[in-house]
């Protein structure tokens, strides 16, 4: 495909007017102000549209569309407690499928070409992924508090390195598996020691909830001798390899300078935290630190939705009024957190920027809408007034997944019907 005349965010986050970019099998070949002569296809035309990287969802639990509504009202704890976990206990087969098949087409349509993914169960998600096109960093939150069993016989363990063997690096690395750990508050410290040991072995990244509540702050030290969260990671190995880590809400200076040191990664969750009740994680705190901080939307049952750009305006509205600085967090800032900032806590090197050479996962904005014009900037649009439905273009290792209302991966599997149905097995058995 050779995108003609669009308007694209270029590798240094600045507006590039009257383009033309040429994609080659799964890469991006040709960035210029000039129109090519080598013929890439099929020419799509750029006019009133603007080109940026794929956005990355940095922490998400994809088939938590299944608990959409379900679960409201209540502080994480009792969330967790009283109704996220016994509905999940009975999610089985193909309810993760198409759970994570509604998420991912979700996604798609709002221009995400990538997520972090979380949960408990992922070998039906990791086959809603290959079948769609999109990219995931697959991870099963392991949990080990009220088990008896040794780390090598925890169930979850075991489907850890299951997924591992089977998926890691399948479709041309478009599928990675990450080592993971629920939280501090779900496992015990000889699982933490032991999963910072598998990581060392497999050159994984290893992805946790952090500090994402004040109470999870205070009681980790009161079990750990006065130790926070971040600090207790740190003495038990995690911090010694890729650490990726989801809200840290409640981090204090000593632990982010902890993280910083170590090269972490922090995936900021505005929504998800605010409806919660959690609190604001102090992202400019975090970035003046030198930590790697990308967007998520966590899973749908703690926000609702899936829509990063809802999530790119939340997240720099936040950081100018806990601010109080109206210049906090620019447009290219934040759009940066969304796209690259994602693809480096995934590990992907070569994705999140359109630059040539990377690979061609895109999104085309159409900004000829009346709640965007007049544009008098791209960058304050695409933050600040687009909406998830202006996006008519996704793009994934250059290959179209979803165009002007057309999913193209997707196929008529009743993907709907499928979620309401899974559901509602789910509701009986409750």
């Amino acid at each position: 495909m050779l995108f003609r005349d669009i308007t694209i965010i270029d590798e240094n986050f600045k507006v590039r007017r009257h383009c033309y970019v040429g994609i080659k099998g799964d890469k991006i070949d040709y960035i210029s102000n000039k129109m090519p002569q080598e013929d890439y296809g099929e020419v799509y035309a750029g006019r009133d549209k603007v080109l940026i990287p794929g956005l990355v969802n940095a922490h998400c639990h994809v088939a938590m569309t299944l608990l959409r509504g379900y679960a409201e009202g209540l502080p994480l704890d009792r969330w967790l407690q009283e109704k996220v976990f016994p509905f999940e206990a009975k999610i089985q087969g193909e309810h993760f499928y198409y759970g994570a098949m509604l998420g991912i087409a979700e996604m798609l349509a709002s221009g995400v070409t990538s997520f972090s993914e979380m949960y408990f169960s992922v070998d039906e998600i990791a086959r809603a992924v290959e079948e769609t096109g999109i990219k995931c960093n697959l991870a099963v939150g392991v949990t080990s508090v009220g088990q008896s069993a040794s780390f090598e016989q925890n169930p979850m363990v075991v489907h850890l390195k299951e997924m591992h063997q089977k998926w890691n690096g399948a479709q041309n690395g478009r599928i990675l598996v990450d080592t993971c750990l629920h939280a501090e508050y779900t496992t015990d410290e000889h699982t933490v020691r032991e999963m910072a040991a598998l990581a060392q072995e497999w050159g994984s990244i290893t992805h946790i909830h952090l500090s994402e509540t004040k109470k999870e702050q205070e009681e980790c030290k009161t079990r750990h001798g006065g130790r926070s969260p971040a600090r207790y990671f740190a003495d038990c190995g995690i911090l010694n390899g890729p650490t990726h880590f989801a809200h840290c809400v409640h981090l204090e200076e000593e632990d982010r300078r902890l993280l910083a040191e170590h090269g972490a990664s922090v995936a900021h969750c505005p929504a998800s935290n605010l409806k919660l009740g959690s609190g604001i994680a102090d992202v400019a705190a975090l970035r003046s630190s030198g930590i790697c901080v990308a967007i998520g939307t966590d899973g749908a049952a703690s926000n609702n939705n899936l829509d990063m750009l809802a999530e790119l305006r939340l997240a720099s509205l936040l950081c100018k009024g806990s601010t109080g600085d109206p210049c906090a967090l620019p447009p290219e800032e934040v759009l940066y957190m969304a796209t690259r900032a994602g693809a480096l806590s995934q590990g992907r090197e070569n994705c999140g920027l359109i630059k040539e050479g990377f690979q061609a996962d895109l999104a085309v904005i159409d900004l000829h809408r009346p709640h965007i014009q007049p544009v008098f900037d791209e960058l304050n649009a695409i933050v600040y007034a687009a909406r998830s439905s202006d996006v008519v273009l996704t793009m994934c290792d250059g290959r179209v997944l979803y165009r002007d209302g057309v999913y193209l991966t997707l196929g008529d599997e009743g993907i709907i019907a499928g979620c309401a149905r899974s559901s509602g097995e789910i509701l009986e058995k409750l």
